[in-house]
């Protein structure tokens, strides 16, 4: 009877057991408590950890990323049946039973490893009670999970010491290293320490740690050759004290809010990169004025993973409004917007390299913006107005392309600027009348280095791809290489230093100095850097060129050598001769048009011709007759001698006070014959008075500069009076100009008037 029965109460018996394992499962870490989160580097080096509501540090890691080494001495030394035992071993149970009847104290536990995750995971008194429940425990864990998943268990629980759990924060918190590479005495010394974390801290108690770890090593011979053993006996114990990690701390930050329940998150941060970063913007600390923040942004280009990221300069620093995230803070660009504009126009067949452009006071229906030193330069080619970042030009283009246009095609490739509530894109969005973000202008920079394709930038390496087309290949080599040596024309004499290093960039300064930028690209990486208030006052003196462009430099030299591979234009891309004023190819026997050659880049072989007069209208090509004999001007109704027929290319009026020498000679047109002197007329009526051409002014005492009083006739509006190309002043025609010249030396002095109007008188200062 009772054999017919044994089968149903063993049967009832394990149904009892697995119903009350279901009612009473084991605790699963975490389960009622928010994760402790580890922020890691590309390699595994810790960023920043958030510990649990418990405040302990915990480092998440795999079986395989901890060193073998560690492995045999914790099953050696702790657990030898662990990997046949059911999760209870008899024998041990039995061994410590008899210990304690005996000595009527605890000599040896007999806890396997599964029952010791078993007091981590669910706490227990040492009692009877309690070692049966941690029994119980152990064998729910076994039911449950493989043993290579209790063993991960306990690598990562495991009481370290302090407000240290698992092995692998105990190697990076103590000996300074991953777990992945500890020594025999390492692997020892982190087996023994968890039967007594206070006991045993390295930190605290190294001559304790010593002997516990000497006694590990004892237990591994047979294990671990002698040698080994005899070198691991020999280490002292050396531990660092504890510290949190804090690299990236607000990219950590950012990341955190962003984990849902993840223990880890594994950045694309080189460790190595970000710490060069750091300590290099450290090293600006005492430059800057106090509240002062700087911010930088490291990216790969191949890949769009981010190597480096700062969001201040100084995470401790609450003075400079640490907290404060400058990567991801939208601010007014300055001209860093330019290299965008000049590569889209080139894309819509409005400019080639070598574009003539005015750089003069100029008024673009009310809007009249001068540039960043108060000087002008007269006419200037694309090339040179990005390399210079001269503002009317770039104006001049924008007006041309269009500010919605221009705003529309920057968001197709993924910058988007942020306008206030109800604004529309003006003229002004060119040089800083808009809002971006570090992070987004690194990722349109990287265009520039990707054939035109910027990119959205990753922090983790399971962060979808993006990228967006923002120019074509051509475009973005030419605006590449005008940023890097100058383009063709001045590639031709010198090499710059951006030619010298392999690097490409732009420098910005937003209106009252409140922002200052350098954003550059090479073969590898596009780096961007911001410096200034979080809160948005003025810095006066703190601009891209002086502040940010140096650090962008340094971080550059600290990321290694950029190689500089020899590019070769895309097949869109050519180089072409192209003249000066028409803008348009140069061919033979036209001497008379070109008065300036240029080599330029030609994208799909296109020379769009020099932007309209805004001043003067009418051909830009004058034809007219000369006496063939005199070369003097003539026409038909006054002249019945031999004629020969001329034909000219005309300037922009606005630039034609700026002409020098040969080419002011060259447009020039000849004088009128005395038989047609009736045609004779003035092509300007302004004309400065109360100074004369050439004439020599005296200090009338070395301290005291001579003082200019001059006026203007026949002006028409407003007029501007510029020294040496820089404007000093604009105002009514019929207001007397003052000028006192302190240094000596050539002064050219230049009125012109808003019909393109102009006189210029040259004189010397002793």
């Amino acid at each position: 009877m009772i054999r017919r029965r044994w089968p149903f109460v063993l049967l009832a018996a394990v149904l009892a057991l697995l119903v009350l394992d279901r009612l009473f499962p084991p605790p699963v870490p975490g389960r009622n408590a928010p994760h402790a989160l580890l922020i890691v580097a590309r390699d595994g080096t810790p960023l920043r950890a958030f510990p649990d509501r418990d405040h302990v540090w915990r480092h998440p890691v795999a079986l395989a990323d901890v060193s073998p080494r560690y492995i045999e001495a914790l099953i050696r030394y702790e657990d030898r049946a662990f990997r046949w035992h059911p999760g209870v071993n008899p024998v041990a149970l039995l061994r410590a039973g008899w210990q304690w009847l005996r000595h009527g104290r605890i000599v040896s536990g007999g806890s396997t490893l599964s029952m010791q995750v078993a007091r981590i995971l669910e706490p227990s008194p040492r009692t009877l009670a309690g070692k049966a429940r941690q029994i119980a425990r152990a064998l729910q864990l076994e039911w449950r999970y493989s043993k290579d998943e209790i063993l991960t268990l306990y690598l990562n629980y495991a009481p370290m010491g302090g407000v240290l759990e698992g092995v692998e924060a105990a190697s990076r918190a103590y000996l300074g290293k991953p777990s992945k590479r500890l020594s025999e005495a390492d692997a020892a010394l982190l087996t023994v320490l968890p039967q007594a974390p206070s006991r045993y801290r390295p930190d605290r108690h190294p001559e304790r740690a010593r002997a516990a770890r000497d006694k590990v090593l004892q237990r591994m011979s047979g294990v671990w050759s002698e040698a080994a053993l005899r070198d691991a006996r020999q280490e002292p114990v050396v531990a660092r004290t504890l510290r949190d990690p804090l690299l990236a701390p607000l990219l950590a930050e950012r990341l955190r809010k962003e984990a849902q329940g993840r223990q880890r998150i594994d950045t694309t941060l080189d460790a190595q990169v970000q710490q060069n970063v750091e300590l290099l913007l450290a090293s600006r600390l005492n430059a800057l004025p106090p509240r002062v923040s700087v911010a930088a942004l490291v990216v790969d280009n191949a890949t769009l993973e981010v190597r480096a990221y700062a969001g201040s300069v100084d995470f401790t620093d609450q003075q400079r409004f640490s907290h404060v995230d400058m990567v991801r803070a939208s601010r007014s660009p300055g001209s860093t917007l330019k290299p965008f504009l000049y590569g889209l126009a080139l894309d819509e067949g409005l400019i080639h390299s070598e574009s003539l452009l005015a750089d003069v006071p100029q008024s673009f229906s009310g809007y009249q913006p001068g540039n960043f030193q108060q000087s002008f330069h007269g006419p200037v080619s694309v090339s040179e107005a990005l390399t210079l970042s001269l503002n009317v030009p770039a104006v001049e283009v924008l007006e041309r392309l269009d500010p919605v246009r221009f705003v529309s095609l920057l968001r197709r490739g993924g910058l988007k600027l942020d306008f206030p509530r109800g604004a529309a894109p003006n003229l002004s969005v060119i040089l800083g009348g808009a809002g971006t973000s570090l992070e987004q202008l690194v990722g349109a920079y990287s265009a520039l280095a990707r054939q035109g394709l910027s990119g959205k930038p990753r922090y983790t390496a399971d962060t979808p791809f993006e990228e967006q087309r923002m120019m074509s290949p051509g475009a973005a080599y030419i605006v590449r290489d005008v940023l890097e040596s100058g383009g063709p024309s001045r590639r031709a004499v010198e090499s710059g230093a951006g030619l010298r290093r392999g690097i490409a960039w732009k420098t910005g300064t937003s209106f009252g100095f409140r922002d200052a930028w350098s954003v550059g690209v090479s073969d590898l990486y596009t780096v961007g850097v911001w410096v200034g208030r979080p809160d948005g006052t003025p810095n006066p003196g703190f601009f891209g060129a002086n502040i940010a462009a140096p650090l962008l430099v340094d971080i550059f030299d600290a990321l290694g050598p950029q190689p500089r591979t020899n590019r070769t234009p895309p097949a869109s891309v050519s180089q072409a001769k192209i003249c000066w004023p028409l803008g348009l190819l140069q061919k033979s026997g036209d001497d008379a048009l070109c008065h300036q050659q240029r080599t330029a880049w030609l994208l799909n072989d296109t020379a769009p011709p020099t932007f309209p007069d805004r001043i003067r209208r009418g051909a830009v090509r004058l034809s007219y007759e000369v006496d063939e004999a005199s070369e003097l001007r003539v026409a038909p109704d006054c002249f019945s001698g031999t004629r020969r027929s001329i034909e000219s290319a005309r300037w922009p009026a606005a630039l034609e006070p700026w002409l020098e020498g040969e080419i002011r000679e060259k447009a020039r047109l000849p004088a009128w014959h005395p038989a047609c002197q009736s045609h004779a007329g003035q092509l300007s009526g302004l004309k400065i008075h109360g100074i004369s051409e050439g004439e020599i002014l005296q200090r009338p005492r070395p301290d005291m500069p001579p003082v200019l009083k001059l006026e203007t006739r026949g002006a028409e509006g407003e007029v501007y009076w510029l020294v040496n190309g820089r404007m000093l002043a604009r105002q009514s025609g019929k207001k007397p100009f003052h000028h006192r010249p302190e240094n000596p030396g050539r002064l050219s002095i230049t009125a012109m008037d808003d019909f393109g109007h102009f006189d210029r008188v040259n004189v010397s200062v002793r």
